[in-house]
């Protein structure tokens, strides 16, 4: 097994995800002695609209995603004793941001959910997928749900 040094934990915080998949990069950190960093990338909301609905200027859903996000980092930092640990909260295309962030901070070991949809998608799940196929370290993708 690898010794790894820097643990990236991606989390979308879904509900089923986050005790088998946070549980498991704990004790990864844990075991091998790693820094263990957590991310949450909030997908871009502009890519959903094609300029035929102008959206209002105050309305500014991505950051409002990204603050609420920061709660519920510092709610599982708190609760999981994980007081040593950076988080992240990016803006964009996840899989994008997760390979980028584990790039610029040095991670060896990305731990991700993988929801699983249809095709490969089934076995993976499509951001578990794009991170496995971008990704210059390990990845190591936690099944989560049925």
């Amino acid at each position: 097994m690898a010794n790894y040094r820097h643990i990236l934990l991606a989390t979308d915080f879904a509900d089923t995800e986050s005790p088998n998949v946070v549980g498991r990069a704990v004790e990864l950190a844990a075991l091998n002695g790693a820094k263990l960093s957590l991310l949450h990338v909030v997908e871009y909301t502009g890519a959903m609209y094609t300029g035929e609905i102008p959206l209002p200027e105050d309305i500014n859903l991505d950051q409002r995603l990204a603050a609420q996000a920061e709660d519920k980092f510092k709610r599982l930092i708190a609760a999981r004793g994980l007081h040593e640990s950076e988080y992240f909260v990016e803006i964009g295309i996840p899989k994008r941001e997760i390979v980028r962030v584990a790039e610029e901070q040095e991670v060896d070991l990305i731990v991700l959910g993988s929801h699983g949809r249809h095709g490969l998608q089934l076995l993976l799940g499509s951001t578990a997928n794009g991170v496995l196929h971008l990704a210059t370290c390990d990845v190591l993708a936690v099944r989560v749900g049925g």
